[in-house]
């Protein structure tokens, strides 16, 4: 490199973003999609506020929150060594407790799907 070239990393910025190696384990895009549209619908009701992702080399969480300072209320998580028996995917309480779990994305999802309630007039 001669005076007066940059290095092609600070170019870039490759150190300015942290990559996911193979080793961990991601939700693709499909599911990153229906999980984030659920957490619209859920942002413009009022009911959470942030989110975070992490992906560990054993699974791969989605937590929300309904104020960043404070734990997450429900943990939406994605576990392949559980596919053959309880399923990928489940949904955790802010307690630990598993509200539920799945082989279908959807299908866990819909526990925060609301009842329709009767309106007296």
């Amino acid at each position: 490199m001669t005076f007066g070239e940059a290095d092609p990393s600070q170019i870039f910025g490759a150190a300015s973003a942290p990559s996911v190696s193979a080793s961990h384990v991601t939700f693709d895009r499909r599911e990153l999609n229906r999980i984030l549209s659920l957490y619209g619908r859920m942002v413009a009701d009022g009911e959470w506020r942030d989110y975070a992702i992490d992906f560990l080399k054993d699974r791969a969480v989605f937590s929300v929150f309904r104020r960043s300072s404070e734990v997450p209320i429900y943990r939406i998580e994605k576990n392949p060594k559980l596919a053959r028996r309880q399923g990928t995917y489940s949904v955790v309480s802010a307690t630990g407790l598993i509200v539920r779990r799945g082989h279908e994305l959807d299908r866990v999802l819909r526990v925060f799907d609301k009842a329709p309630s009767l309106v007296a007039l």
